[in-house]
């Protein structure tokens, strides 16, 4: 990571901050004025996030949050880049920081079982154990830990409804969980707890984590990792993987994908072309000419504050109006 410009860290927390509206300009301001980019969630619930900048940055950012008494220690996964994999800084307000749709569901009330990178594959070799991939479709397509089960799920609010179907027979059994960076297996675990399962494990710190602790080898992963930032996925030694990604639907896509008819840079891909609507299609073709546009400027407008985006469009508006005044001499 030394020889890298840019670092990226992800992290959250399930606390509660009830003021985690007023919280919102405070922390977007240290962000811009130490240059980070990426995305902050905040919720009654707690704080989910990943973020880059300089290593300067960073810390700077990361001193603010911590030394906040309301949200304390936070366990942080560190990676790097050569360049920034976010446009620009976004801090959110949500009523969940990981949607599940159960407001009853509180991982500060109780969780699974946590297992170390270092004594998962132990666990999940166990023929007793149902090992379950708790990410999205298009997450799982690009890799996932062999043997897993995957719910075919295209959104985590579908999860409560799976588990209903398919592991209501399962509650003396013991379940393993993944996900990305743990978050989603915090509230799934919890979920079957509710529920009355006895012996819930998941894997501590995601799939990012045991990427990072268990040597290629060794390791019973296979594919890459799927990522939300403009890396779209990284392998084994969390370096970016060879995807690209829609911007029309998120989905990873190859090389192959993009050679298909039904690819249209920013518009569409073969995962997403028959499901689009027109007026979907018409939205993605007027951001990608804005895209294009921005490019031909040499203008990053994705990547300015709001202050400088604002700054931005009442200079053009000037413009604008002075060209049609030197029009009506």
């Amino acid at each position: 990571m030394s020889s890298d410009a840019y670092t990226i860290v992800a992290f959250y927390k399930f606390v509660s901050l009830p003021d985690f509206e007023e919280r919102r300009q405070p922390l977007l301001e240290v962000c811009e004025e130490n240059g980070v980019k990426g995305t902050i969630l905040l919720a009654h619930e707690g704080i989910n996030s990943t973020i880059a900048g300089t290593s300067e940055g960073i810390k700077a950012v990361l001193e603010y949050l911590q030394t906040d008494p309301a949200i304390g220690p936070l366990q942080v996964k560190f990676s790097g880049a050569s360049e920034l994999p976010f446009y620009r800084m976004k801090v959110r307000l949500k009523k969940e920081i990981v949607r599940l749709g159960r407001p009853d569901i509180n991982p500060s009330d109780q969780v699974g079982e946590y297992v170390e990178p270092e004594e998962w594959n132990e666990l999940i070799s166990d023929p007793n154990v149902t090992l379950i991939d708790t990410r999205n479709d298009y997450e799982v397509e690009i890799g996932m830990f062999k043997g897993a089960q995957n719910p075919n799920t295209k959104s985590f609010r579908e999860f409560p409804e799976y588990a209903e179907k398919e592991l209501a027979d399962k509650k003396d059994q013991p379940i393993a969980m993944f996900c990305t960076g743990g978050i989603r297996c915090e509230k799934s675990t919890s979920l079957l707890l509710k529920n009355g399962f006895k012996k819930v494990y998941h894997l501590n710190g995601g799939i990012l984590n045991y990427l990072e602790k268990v040597d290629a080898s060794e390791s019973l992963w296979d594919g890459d990792c799927f990522v939300f930032d403009n890396r779209v996925t990284v392998d084994h030694q969390l370096e970016p993987g060879e995807y690209d990604m829609c911007h029309a639907c998120r989905h990873a896509i190859t090389e192959e994908d993009k050679r298909s008819e039904h690819y249209r840079e920013g518009v569409s891909c073969p995962h997403c072309y028959d499901s689009l609507t027109d007026a979907q299609r018409e939205r993605a073709e007027q951001r990608q000419k804005q895209v294009e546009i921005s490019k031909s400027l040499d203008r990053k407008h994705i990547g300015m504050t709001e202050a400088e985006r604002a700054a931005w469009r009442d200079a053009k508006l000037a413009e604008k109006r002075n060209n049609k005044g030197s029009q009506t001499l």
